[in-house]
């Protein structure tokens, strides 16, 4: 039996050259699932990523889904793709062993926590609004801080710098007095040590989503990152919100532990392959 894929309607092109297809995944010519493929919108024309693969309970467990998968990085690669990403639900562990084998790799992960009664901070530890004058100086560094970690994770750096400017003007019109957006600075004994960026409220997201955690180069593994997190805690229930969520790339394990022992859980992985 032959599995291949065929066109399931036109191929979609977006003004800055992007492409997207859905296609019927094929056993004889008899459809027996779905991939929908597409250029990256954030990395750029050269990553592809699969938006969606779903083959019909009937015909699993079979290879469908392993040479639908392979198939499409042929489509991405005649595409100029060099890279090719796919998130995947932390519960599917179908999914996570296919990618797996097929040579994925994690990129990322999103984590969440649901939160009951706000935290208190520890001693000697205090937070205050982020002041109109800081804001310049804060927004600098944390435009610096999104830009080398895209560019670390395969992001080219003009795409990378265009993306931070961008999502930092929509999130942010107001500075520090947007609506929804939490910036907070932690003092420790008097002394400035980190600050955390909240958003509060999110339509795309349930509950509040911590953006942007920071703390000073000489001020680094005392515990201000936890407390910070704590502060991020607490601006979300304020807020009404009930669940915190974040993103943190596998390259920052020390982040990632700590976020476990705060009680986050994973919800999706992001994956990525290079196109050889």
């Amino acid at each position: 039996m032959t599995t291949t894929l065929r066109p399931a309607g036109p191929e979609e092109r977006r003004d800055d050259g992007g492409r997207a297809r859905t296609y019927e995944v094929c056993v004889n010519s008899r459809p027996v699932g779905r991939i929908s493929l597409a250029t990256d919108a954030r990395l750029g024309l050269s990553a592809g990523r699969i938006a969606d693969l779903h083959i019909d309970e009937r015909d699993r467990h079979r290879g469908r889904g392993t040479v639908a998968a392979l198939a499409a990085e042929e489509v991405l690669r005649g595409w100029g793709c060099r890279r090719i990403t796919v998130d995947v639900p932390a519960g599917s562990e179908p999914a996570l062993r296919l990618a797996a084998a097929l040579g994925y790799t994690e990129h990322s992960r999103r984590m969440l926590k649901e939160l009951t009664s706000p935290p208190g901070l520890p001693a000697g530890s205090t937070d205050r609004p982020l002041g109109a004058a800081e804001y310049p100086a804060w927004l600098a560094a944390a435009h610096r801080h999104h830009v080398d970690a895209q560019v670390a994770n395969g992001m080219p750096r003009e795409r990378a710098e265009h993306s931070s400017a961008q999502d930092h003007r929509t999130l942010l019109p107001d500075g520090p007095a947007t609506a929804h957006q939490s910036l907070r600075v932690l003092a420790h004994d008097g002394t400035d040590v980190g600050t955390v960026w909240t958003t509060t409220y999110d339509p795309a997201r349930p509950g509040g989503y911590v953006m942007d955690v920071q703390v000073a180069p000489e001020h680094r593994g005392r515990g201000h990152g936890r407390t910070l997190m704590l502060i991020a805690e607490r601006e979300t229930l304020t807020a009404g919100r009930t669940v915190l969520g974040l993103n943190v790339f596998v390259d920052n394990p020390r982040a990632r532990g700590l976020y476990e022992t705060l009680g986050y859980r994973p919800t999706d992985y992001s994956l990525h392959k290079l196109l050889l």
